[in-house]
């Protein structure tokens, strides 16, 4: 069925519930950045099939707001659909909200689905209708009257993340969310983020591709914990580990009756961002409601020292298989036909030769030419580049690891470049090196260093649309916060133990994309009689293309920063090599 078949199948329903508009997130009940293909409802009303976005539909328009990450991807995969893209954060283009409100007369009724949208979400839509006296309703879940053959539920078991990889049990972690419930006078704590409820009962699952979560549900009160999951998921062993460690579980659907009995006046502490409406609702009036900050969010964020031990292990187990691509990739190039996706494929299965790995951490990003230019571009077997002895192809790509989660970007220069393309890749080289030389004054955010990655490319009139750096889980998400870089204001304080990645780019559509990423560890550089000072340390190891630098343009400083990085890469990753593979890795990491 065609896009345009599908929203006027919308509009017959919005009909007959009288709704003027309906609106379609990309968020499953659990606000997740990745949804099991079961929650992909906007994906499947536009083809769009980017991470983040979000469709509204009237009776005579449609439009789809998407981030700078994904511009050209949405134009293209929007060819031939009514759709209108709304590239949001550019100049003079209005939010969803505003279009709502200059599209719709007063009185109008906008629908969506309350389970799919946050109460934080709702509230604000709520507040930005009310001016023009539109109203609006959560109650209509209308895609799936229409959505022929959707995919079930997942249903593959989940297991124990062992506490050897965790650093701390489930136990422990209770215990420490319990005194932060303390903190916040809460009796009971509601959690709904995937991902938390993942660290908090050391669980994962495989519910959602590359984020090995698990669809469910978590309420802690000072003396219980609830595990709401579907109970055909858990086997004896898992079972039995959960209820020694004081963990409930019940069906996933038994979080309505459970919340709706809660005793009156009872304090309930929740995250509004990240519960949907609809289980905020559940509440009973009688509680006290208290909305903060998800309370596992910023202790998952700060890795304990079992865990960035892993992680260091980790990475170089990563990196290992980084190299072990890149030599493959040069000495057969021209030799045997690699396209972009056998590419791709080739370097999971380097990655799956080290040990405990679980499978990506996302989807490889492997853009050869111009298709680079697209942040998250995806390869198909339609519209896929064969690598050939010229230009650059940018490789996005990370694992899970029983370990640790990785990242990396690197931009390989496979034969000749223009001087356009090596002064660009120079710049976000400097701009990569001055974020990971940084040294800062305890209480930065990733904002207040955001413009250090950003000033070499600015000096040129050159920028990106996106952030510059991200979290990332342990076994768990590539994208974690709460801490980034970003232009956009983030009020997360760097802390010692936080993992960030660090990934200035330059991208020209129809030309070229160029990213350098590594995964940057939060340490204490020093205490002075002015304060403390932190700093990051690379644990990312992977040569980055000397091909592509233009020495001229370095300092000296950023000289002595690469070559004292490739020494590190070389050191840890050689005593894991070949003895051709090492030769090569010695060559990549000269000094310059």
């Amino acid at each position: 069925m065609r896009v345009n078949e599908k929203l006027q199948l919308l509009r017959l329903e919005m009909k007959k519930k009288g709704l003027d508009a309906y609106i379609i997130p990309s968020f499953d009940p659990h606000q997740s950045e990745y949804v099991a293909d079961c929650f992909k409802a906007r994906a499947w009303i536009s083809d769009f099939t980017g991470s983040a976005g979000t469709v509204v539909v009237t009776n005579d328009k449609s439009g789809l707001w998407t981030d700078g990450r994904y511009y050209i991807q949405a134009e293209k995969q929007l060819v031939g659909s009514e759709i209108i893209l709304f590239k949001m954060g550019e100049a003079n283009v209005p939010t969803f909200t505003k279009w709502l409100q200059d599209t719709l007369p007063m009185g109008a009724v906008v629908g969506f689905n309350n389970k799919v949208f946050s109460a934080s979400q709702v509230n604000e839509l709520e507040k930005a209708l009310k001016e023009k006296e539109i109203n609006i309703s959560g109650e209509f879940d209308l895609i799936s009257g229409i959505w022929e053959n959707r995919p079930h539920m997942p249903s593959e078991k989940v297991y124990i993340h062992d506490v050897k990889y965790a650093g701390k049990s489930i136990e422990e972690k209770l215990q420490l969310v319990r005194k932060e419930m303390d903190k916040e006078g809460a009796e009971y704590y509601l959690i709904s983020s995937l991902e938390n409820i993942a660290w908090l009962y050391n669980i994962r699952g495989n519910d959602v591709s590359n984020y090995p979560v698990v669809i469910s549900y978590g309420l802690v009160s000072k003396e219980k914990a609830w595990f709401f999951i579907d109970l055909n998921k858990v086997t004896k062993d898992t079972s039995d580990i959960l209820k020694h460690s004081g963990v409930e579980m019940m069906p996933y659907e038994a979080i309505e009756a459970v919340i709706r009995e809660l005793e009156e006046g009872k304090s309930v502490f929740f995250d509004s961002t990240s519960i949907n409406n609809w289980l905020c609702s559940l509440i009973p009036q009688g509680c006290k409601k208290i909305n903060g900050q998800d309370i596992a969010t910023k202790l998952k964020a700060i890795k304990n020292e079992v865990e960035i031990e892993n992680l260091k292990k980790c990475h170089i187990k990563d990196g290992v298989a980084l190299v072990k691509f890149l030599y493959w990739l040069e000495k057969n190039i021209g030799v045997e036909k690699i396209t972009e996706i056998s590419a791709a494929d080739k370097l999971e299965d380097f990655r799956r030769q080290q040990e405990s790995f679980i499978g990506p951490s996302f989807d490889t990003i492997a853009g050869y030419k111009e298709h680079a230019a697209m942040m998250h571009y995806k390869a198909t077997e339609e519209i896929q580049y064969e690598l050939k002895k010229e230009g650059m192809f940018l490789v996005d790509s990370g694992g899970q690891f029983l370990d640790g989660t990785t990242d990396t970007t690197r931009t390989i220069i496979l034969g000749n470049i223009s001087k356009e393309e090596r002064m660009d890749f120079t710049l976000v080289l400097k701009g990569h090196i001055a974020l990971c030389k940084a040294k800062f004054l305890y209480g930065c955010t990733g904002t207040n260093l955001d413009v250090l990655a950003r000033q070499p490319l600015w000096e040129k009139g050159i920028d990106y649309k996106c952030g510059t750096g991200h979290g990332v889980g342990f076994l768990l998400s590539v994208h974690e916060g709460p801490q980034r870089f970003s232009i956009q204001y983030n009020d997360a304080k760097l802390e010692k133990g936080m993992i960030i990645t660090n990934e200035p780019g330059i991208y020209k559509e129809g030309r070229h994309g160029i990213r350098i990423e590594n995964t940057l560890l939060v340490v204490e550089a020093e205490n002075t009689e002015f304060g403390k000072f932190m700093s990051f340390d690379v644990i990312s190891y992977c040569p980055i293309d000397l091909q592509g630098v233009e020495a001229t343009m370095l300092t000296s400083e950023e000289k002595n920063w690469l070559n004292n990085y490739h020494k590190r890469v070389y050191d840890a990753l050689s005593p894991y090599l070949s003895e051709k593979e090492k030769e090569w890795l010695r060559r990549e990491t000269k000094e310059i």
